[in-house]
């Protein structure tokens, strides 16, 4: 064990890096023959659970930067698969919105995505899913209430 440093093999944060990583792959790979990516899916999943978001915001939740955030929406509007409008309704933000094809899309790759969580959680059971939920919340609450200065 390396006292001046983290021991890998004892790591909370090395293990859920390392979780986030293997379930990020498995994604990757559903996702694939359906021509996605998984910010590409996580964009559209945003986008039908939160109708209108800017590219700000869909960028901090899909975890990317807005740049990047902004080459998929033009990608995925030239698709066919969002809709934003040619002018900002309010300030500079363009509203996104899921198209019809869309929506067809993010249902077969929702259904991918649930296969790889089923998978994921195979070996729990309805407590320790439950349990590891709360725990994995109260972690992103402190880890939040620190970048606060709480």
């Amino acid at each position: 064990m390396n006292q001046d440093g983290v021991d890998l093999e004892t790591s909370l944060g090395y293990l859920l890096k390392e979780a986030s990583s293997v379930l990020r792959s498995a994604m990757e790979e559903v996702l694939r023959p359906l021509g996605m990516s998984v910010t590409h899916y996580s964009c559209l999943e945003l986008l039908a659970q939160r109708p209108g978001l800017s590219n700000s915001e869909l960028a901090r939740g899909a975890f990317v930067t807005r740049q990047s955030m902004n080459v998929l929406l033009q990608t995925l509007e030239r698709e066919g698969y969002v809709t934003r409008p040619a002018a900002a309704p309010v300030g500079k933000a363009l509203p996104a919105r899921l198209t019809p094809s869309g929506r067809r899309s993010l249902e077969k790759a929702t259904v991918a995505v649930r296969s790889v969580e089923v998978r994921m959680l195979a070996g729990m059971t309805e407590a320790e899913r439950s349990g590891a939920f709360r725990i994995l919340q109260s972690m992103i609450r402190s880890l939040r209430a620190g970048d606060d200065g709480a």
